[in-house]
């Protein structure tokens, strides 16, 4: 059964859209990510907000703030890929044949250093590089646009001084987040600071810019559920075989439970004494 999500949309009020929604925010140049995260939720008047997947304060593009209790869904959408396009100058004079063949080595598996000013442990980890493509090459400026796909937590500026070590040298010069997962700046919610601020007091414009929480259905397996016993699931009960509306097909891994339309919450695979699918969140 697929999950509704306008017709969840329509149905919630303003009030409860915000305590469980995503807005998909066209981060500008110059501000942290947790700066935004701190105005969005001043502007809206919430509790919390949280980012998915930090953007350096240069960096512009695609930057998914998820709101209130929506906060509790980011990991499962922050390990992701995420799509890149950029500007890289080259140190020295190369060709752009040579310039491609040798961008084509570092797609893949790589090993990355995280840089020295960074928020996570600075130790070598393995990073993949899905597609790394030339859109444009100036000779004579020896600068480059580029578009990649990686795995969620690789360093593109990192990526390109790796690939300088190859050239001659390499640095980034601008660098826009295109995609984070299945949000894109093709998305019609995708939308700036400003304009954020101009429609926060109208409510009918601000509903079409919020995603309501229930798209983690479109990264994890649906499971439906039972009315019978809605009452104790929803305070933290295992769901067992006959809480399933239909046989369970995943065998592992982690699910998404919904009651028709209505979102239950997170649950991993298990087989324990009877028990198929045990809480890690539920949405009381």
């Amino acid at each position: 059964m697929e999950i509704d999500l306008e017709k969840i949309k329509q149905e919630k009020s303003l009030k409860e859209l915000l305590e469980f929604s995503i807005l998909n925010i066209d981060k500008p140049s110059g501000p942290t990510s947790f700066w935004v995260d701190t105005y969005i939720m001043r502007l809206l008047g919430l509790k919390k907000a949280s980012h998915m997947g930090t953007l350096d304060p240069k960096v512009t593009g695609v930057l998914p703030v998820m709101l209130n209790r929506a906060c509790r869904l980011s990991e499962w959408f922050m390990k992701k890929k995420k799509t890149y396009v950029g500007v890289m100058r080259i140190h020295k004079e190369i060709s752009e044949e040579k310039l491609k063949e040798e961008m084509a080595k570092f797609v893949g598996k790589i090993m990355q250093l995280p840089p020295v000013k960074s928020r996570v442990k600075r130790q070598e980890r393995e990073r993949e590089i899905y597609s790394w493509d030339l859109l444009e090459y100036d000779k004579e400026k020896k600068e480059g646009l580029f578009e990649c796909e990686v795995e969620a937590g690789t360093y593109i500026r990192k990526l390109i001084s790796d690939f300088g070590l190859r050239v001659g040298g390499a640095h980034m010069l601008e660098l826009r987040r295109t995609r984070a997962g299945i949000f894109s700046e093709n998305d019609p919610g995708f939308i700036n600071l400003y304009d954020l601020e101009k429609i926060k007091d109208n409510e009918e414009e601000l509903r079409k810019m919020l995603i309501p929480g229930e798209i983690i259905s479109k990264i994890l397996p649906v499971v439906q559920i039972k009315k019978n016993d809605l009452r104790r699931i929803l305070t933290g009960k295992p769901i067992m075989k006959e809480d399933l509306l239909d046989e369970l097909s995943v065998e592992e891994g982690d699910v998404v439970v919904f009651c028709n339309n209505k979102f239950i919450g997170v649950y991993k695979r298990v087989n324990e004494r009877g028990m198929l699918l045990k809480p890690k969140f539920v949405k009381n």
